[in-house]
């Protein structure tokens, strides 16, 4: 049998002690053996540092990085610069990892020669408005049509979800762009992309997400999603699609039914929005109680992806704040 590619693995972190001995256990237990795992601390106060320091003494190939910074491109930028694996894979302390994630990661590499690799996003909940997110998310009406969210779909593509490098991309494409406090994924896939290199999504490689668990929490999460997006499409206009702009036509037409006192035909695209919200929040054999509470995230992913687009457009963000 051929001698497996040394594999560096990267997770960047903040107060994940609830999650991140499930990565650690993951990656002790998972083949191959020839792996490092470097979990990237952006200042965490609850106990995470303890648990990877205490799982750091058992196992050597567990490396515990600070990050200042706080935030994903510099914690992934600090990974890739301190480790040496010919791949290298991101996971997220949220996630939980099919036994052969890695290996088959290995073998999509090998079967398609593509430069990036990934699996699907395949969300799942706990509770009721998580579960209801994790529909939503998975659906045309939700998020459009982005191949990551199809657990079906193989095949070669613009992202993939969390995502795993041969490491000379980085050479060739750069790093990850540290003004990018969300979407740092995407923008580095588009930019790879652009410059010719190939994304390919194996529905085989799985893994299950668990989304936030409040609509506060959604709405904040796709705000800075929107945010972030128009200095992706500025940097890589070629990777524009009608999905990403469809929330902010939402909220500008929102703002226009002010007019509506005078032309009351105005409402008649937002009676047709809650119509579709209501056929796709409750056609489906989710529970009841799920279906209500879908009714809600629809409005709140669009809304708040379209409001952070919106201001984007306008604001560079600045990557000083939290």
């Amino acid at each position: 049998m051929p001698e497996q590619p040394f594999i560096t693995v990267l997770c960047p972190v903040f107060n994940e002690e609830k999650y991140i001995e499930n990565v650690l256990r993951f990656f002790n237990e998972s083949l191959p053996d020839n792996k490092e795992l470097y979990i990237i601390d952006g200042n965490s106060t609850d106990g995470t540092k303890v648990i990877v320091e205490k799982w750091a003494k058992q196992n050597k190939s567990i490396q515990l990085l600070n990050n200042p910074h706080k935030y994903v491109p510099q914690a992934l930028n600090l990974g890739l610069k301190a480790s040496s694996g010919e791949i290298v894979v991101r996971l997220d302390a949220h996630t939980m990892y099919a036994e052969n994630y890695f290996e088959k990661i290995i073998e999509t590499f090998k079967t398609t020669g593509a430069d990036i690799v990934g699996g699907p996003m395949n969300p799942i909940g706990e509770s009721t408005i998580q579960k209801a997110i994790a529909f939503a998310t998975s659906g045309w009406f939700g998020i459009g049509n982005s191949k990551f969210h199809d657990v079906n779909f193989s095949g070669f593509v613009d992202s993939v979800y969390l995502g795993a490098w041969k490491r000379e991309i980085f050479k060739d494409v750069g790093y990850f762009d540290e003004q990018m406090m969300r979407n740092q994924d995407d923008e580095f896939h588009y930019r790879a992309k652009s410059k010719g290199k190939t994304i390919y999504l194996n529905s085989e490689i799985k893994s299950v997400y668990f989304p936030r668990s409040s609509y506060k929490a959604l709405f904040k999460q796709y705000f800075q999603y929107g945010l972030y997006k128009p200095l992706v499409v500025k940097k890589i206009k070629s990777e524009v699609k009608l999905r990403h702009l469809i929330p902010l036509f939402f909220v500008l037409y929102l703002i226009s039914l002010i007019a509506a006192i005078k032309f009351p035909i105005l409402l008649l695209p937002l009676a047709l929005y809650i119509l579709i919200d209501i056929f796709s929040s409750f056609a489906n054999n989710q529970k009841l109680v799920v279906k209500f509470a879908s009714l809600l995230v629809y409005p709140v992913l669009h809304l708040s992806y379209g409001l952070g687009f919106l201001l984007g457009l306008f604001k560079m963000p600045d990557n000083k704040k939290k």
